[in-house]
This record gives C-alpha cells, structure tokens and sequence, in this order.
C-alpha cells in the first residue's frame, strides 16, 4: 500500500529580545533555549544575585515562564562594600 508523505512543514523558530543592561545590548534569543528566567540567566551566565530581570513595569521571579515576543530587560547589578 502507498503511504502518502506531505512535504516538511516550515518550521519557525521564536525569539525573545532581551534588554541587558548597562550595556544597553539588545540579544534575541530562541525561546525554547530561555523558557523560563532562571533559565535566561543561566544563558547570560548570571545568577539570581547579580540582575534583575523586568518584563514591562513587572520584576521576575526565577520561575517565571518567558514567552515568544516577549521583551525582557536583565540589569546587572552589583554592591560595593
């Protein structure tokens, strides 16, 4: 029996811009790379400690999910003592 193929879809990738700061640097990153912000910081080799990370007037937690199209800011962020 023939088996009927279809041709490959298109697949699409989506990105993430992201804001990093005070470098003003602008990445746009895969979304399936960066799903989730501690994940994000991961990838910006970060920690928790060292940026915030902002979607609009909002802070992010580590567990928050990113999504496609959002735009993220990361500020690094360091204390002197």
């Amino acid at each position: 029996m023939a088996r009927d193929t279809k041709p490959a879809q298109n697949i699409s990738v989506s990105f993430v811009k992201i804001l990093l700061q005070p470098e003003e640097k602008i990445l746009e990153l895969p979304r399936w790379k960066v799903k989730t912000v501690k994940r994000l910081l991961e990838e910006l080799n970060l920690t928790q400690s060292t940026a915030l990370v902002a979607r609009g007037q909002e802070l992010l937690t580590p567990d928050r999910g990113i999504y496609s199209g959002d735009e993220i800011l990361v500020r690094k962020v360091t204390s002197a003592g």
